[in-house]
């Protein structure tokens, strides 16, 4: 790192007037500068700071390797207990894609396995009110790419994010959380199981000290850690008016892959990704669409990453992998046909399909159940909808 120590770091990060941008641009002048105890140069630098805030920086760095203030050592008592990590913007071992945002978190609370924080991440993001189908969708990519060696990356809101973490669990790749609020403070807090197996299998990341309670600001300006750490966001199920939106937003400001899955025509939960798609996003309907993007990615991920990556050999990236072969499915009978192509991928009441295929209540009746025993369908407030095989 800088000789900007930890602690000095930490203090300089309660100076008012620094925020994300500012330290950012501070952290990379001591960088070039290498010196914290002559401030007449800085006066005299290329940052337009004032020297009232020159005379600020350099009162916090004359206080030395000691807790400025009760929440410096608050952080450092945290960092200090078991599974409990802090990555400072000067160290070396910050994420190198979060440090090319003009204002990365300063500071980066981490627990659970923060090795992860170095693989190559896919974020996924979505609505809070996804579909059934949407959700099924989430864990299915999510295990997909996961088992690929992707690490997953999102923030572990209700809906898309939730089921994207749970299918990731257990993979290669596994998952990242990143929070709205503190460590210490689980949102939502029917989320606190997943966190708690994330802690153990996955990693849990926060820009906020660890007491801190969820606020509506908190969200949108996580969105962009999210995005930020990295290669590509894929968008699964989102309004227009969904908050991922603004994720999708980030990676494309901060250079990154934009993919959105398509849904139905009649889903409003469906027509943010749409809309991405006609701004230019990559459609997506498996996993190949989206590794067949990210190979140039990868080797800026390999030149920012080379003394952390340890996952993968050099010469591959995540998804060369060989893949199994899908297993080949059973025929359906004639009467499945006619009703699984009645179906569509929107919920359909049996008493719809009655209409549709011409088949009694019984026969439609049998035939779900055929069809769910197989795989085929499932079973949702309303109706069936089919899965995607």
């Amino acid at each position: 790192m800088s000789t900007l120590t930890p602690i000095v770091w930490l203090n300089l990060t309660t100076v008012p007037s620094l925020g994300d941008s500012r330290l950012a641009l501070l952290a990379q002048h001591f960088e070039e500068s290498s010196q914290t105890d002559d401030f007449q140069l800085g006066v005299s630098s290329n940052l337009s700071f004032s020297t009232e805030l020159w005379r600020a920086i350099e009162r916090v760095i004359s206080y030395g390797d000691r807790p400025i203030n009760a929440q410096v050592a608050s952080t450092l008592r945290w960092s200090e207990q078991m599974g409990n990590r802090l990555f400072l913007l000067p160290d070396s071992d910050y994420p190198s894609l979060l440090r090319l945002l003009p204002d990365p978190p300063a500071v980066l609370y981490a627990r659970g396995r923060y090795e992860l924080i170095h693989q190559p991440q896919i974020a996924m993001v979505g609505s809070r009110n996804p579909s059934v189908h949407g959700q099924e969708t989430a864990r299915q990519f999510a295990r997909s790419l996961g088992e690929s060696g992707f690490t997953i990356t999102s923030g572990l809101a209700a809906g898309i994010d939730g089921s994207a973490h749970a299918g990731a669990l257990g993979t290669l790749g596994s998952t990242i959380g990143v929070l709205g609020s503190g460590l210490n403070v689980i949102y939502p807090a029917k989320h606190r199981d997943l966190a708690q197996k994330m802690m153990e299998n996955g990693l849990l990341v926060s820009e906020f000290p660890p007491d801190t309670q969820p606020r509506s600001q908190h969200f949108p300006k996580r969105n962009r850690i999210i995005s930020g750490l990295s290669l590509g966001t894929l968008v699964v199920e989102a309004s227009l008016r969904s908050g991922s939106l603004i994720t999708a937003r980030n990676a494309l400001e901060q250079h990154r892959e934009v993919f959105a899955i398509p849904g139905s025509i009649h889903n409003p939960q469906a027509r943010g990704c749409h809309h991405l798609i006609k701004q230019g996003a990559k459609l997506v309907e498996c996993t190949d669409d989206i590794l067949a993007e990210l190979p140039a990615l990868m080797g800026l991920y390999r030149s920012l990453n080379e003394p952390w990556t340890t996952v993968f050999a050099a010469e591959e990236f995540p998804g060369q992998q060989s893949q199994p072969e899908p297993t080949s499915l059973a025929p359906l009978s004639e009467q499945a046909e006619v009703v699984l192509n009645g179906m569509g991928y929107d919920c359909t009441a049996p008493d719809a399909l009655v209409e549709r295929t011409g088949l009694s209540i019984a026969e439609i009746r049998s035939v779900l159940i055929e069809l769910e025993l197989e795989g085929w369908v499932q079973e949702v407030a309303g109706g069936f909808i089919r899965n995607a095989r």
